[in-house]
């Protein structure tokens, strides 16, 4: 039996291969849908990270994509349950300048989504200009873990407050340390949003007894600390009837990354991207519209799929289409496509293959008539008895030939070759004919 001019085998064959094909397109139709759980690591319960994420989750939740929320003590955690394997985390909200050892870790950024100013809040009837001032003092600088800490150690480092001779360190979460500085147990406090909330941060700013720190030398710790970026709290801008604050206020802070594994899918990259355009774009008191989200790479590279949405943002199906559909029709033709590129050629190229493989199986035996019709060498009996060994060896190799029948004027040929050969170098009667002589006629 045949197909298409194809030997039974040659037809299996290549049904084969295109069923492994199509098996392969099928595999990655699947393989490649985007999960539809994502798991965020975020900060403490009421830190702004903890809000944002909870943003997210209803934007997410609209595209029929559920996000888990993670608490955590902060952008340190964060960071270590993002290497962790075995945590079943995808991304999370990382502080810039935390990252120390950890920088070198496969994780990707998806870009900055905010400034994180550092508040530095104390009890004191006079103005502390510099961070010096606090020597002596009890400090709250945040839990192990949190990027509040982090950052505070940093800056007291610079001015060389280190150890508890120095300062004694309180390691108190943002709503223990508000209510120590309020109960007079503790001098100054370190707040930001990984650890501190909205709520808190007003109290305090509202609070007369409670002053907020000005960085004056905030262009110098910039320039030392790469990371930070100075920050500016305008004057009246938390309450314009009780002129809070009373003057423009320095600030320093980091910017706030999102962090993913390097396997986050594409689509749910784009997926989070628009989500942080919605809740991060907008303009607020240390931030102007459309600032953020922005592809700022520091500590870990801009992921290639973030790379793309900044520059020509969301994929053609997904601007124009719900996502889940979007995301059908593009691995439809992610599947489709490479297998038309296989199947198409394949099916011009596997059938020309083996008509040039049955070719090269009867070259074969004309390459040997060729040998035996030019061999000069007189025709002697011995060397009659020789060529009638090798024309019946040929004709019997020939005869054994499983050949389509497609291809049955070449097979025929082939034999009525043999024929002609063994006349042309051997008379009917068996009589060796001269080299160079015609066999006589019948």
């Amino acid at each position: 039996m045949e197909t298409f001019g194809l030997s039974r085998n040659a037809t299996l064959a290549t049904l084969a291969v295109f069923g492994v094909a199509i098996l392969g397109a099928v595999f990655w139709f699947f393989y490649s849908a985007p999960p539809k759980t994502l798991t965020i690591t975020t900060g403490t319960e009421g830190s702004t990270f903890q809000m944002d994420a909870e943003k997210y989750v209803k934007i997410l939740a609209s595209n029929h994509v559920t996000l888990r929320i993670l608490p955590s003590d902060g952008s340190l955690e964060n960071l270590r349950r993002l290497n962790n394997r075995s945590m079943r985390v995808d991304i999370g909200f990382v502080q810039g300048g935390v990252t120390n050892d950890l920088a070198r870790s496969k994780l990707v950024s998806l870009g900055s989504v905010a400034y994180e100013p550092l508040f530095i809040f104390y009890r004191n009837p006079g103005t502390v200009a510099l961070l010096s001032d606090f020597r002596g003092k009890r400090l709250a600088i945040g839990p192990p873990g949190s990027g509040t800490r982090s950052l505070a150690m940093s800056l007291l480092e610079l001015n060389e407050i280190t150890n508890a001779a120095q300062a004694t360190f309180l390691d108190l979460d943002s709503q223990d340390a508000a209510k120590a500085l309020l109960a007079g147990t503790a001098d100054a406090i370190f707040l930001m949003g990984d650890s501190a909330s909205p709520q808190i941060l007003r109290q305090l700013l509202r609070n007369p007894e409670i002053q907020l720190f000005d960085f004056t030398q905030a262009d110098g710790y910039t320039r030392k600390i790469s990371y930070l970026n100075k920050l500016v709290l305008p004057q009246g801008s938390i309450d314009f009837g009780r002129n809070i604050p009373a003057h423009d206020v320095a600030l320093i802070g980091p910017t706030v990354e999102i962090l993913a594994r390097p396997n986050l899918h594409p689509a749910l990259s784009d997926l989070l991207l628009g989500a942080a355009q919605q809740v991060h774009g907008g303009a607020s008191l240390l931030k102007r519209k459309g600032e953020f989200p922005a592809a700022l790479e520091h500590d870990f590279p801009v992921s290639p799929d973030a790379s793309r949405f900044y520059k020509s943002g969301k994929g053609f199906f997904y601007r124009y289409l719900p996502f889940w559909l979007a995301s059908l029709l593009g691995r439809t033709l992610g599947a489709l496509v490479p297998l038309l590129v296989v199947l198409i050629p394949g099916l011009k190229v596997l059938p020309g293959l083996y008509r040039l493989r049955i070719r090269l199986r009867t070259y074969r035996w004309y390459r040997a008539l060729l040998v035996l019709e030019r061999d000069r060498s007189p025709m002697t009996p011995a060397r009659r008895t020789e060529v009638t060994a090798k024309l019946n060896h040929i004709e019997s190799e020939v005869n054994r030939m499983k050949v389509p029948a497609s291809f049955a004027d070449q097979f025929y040929g082939l034999r009525e070759h043999i024929a002609f050969v063994r006349s042309r170098l051997l008379d009917g009667n068996g009589k060796p004919v001269s080299n160079g002589e015609t066999p006589p006629a019948e």
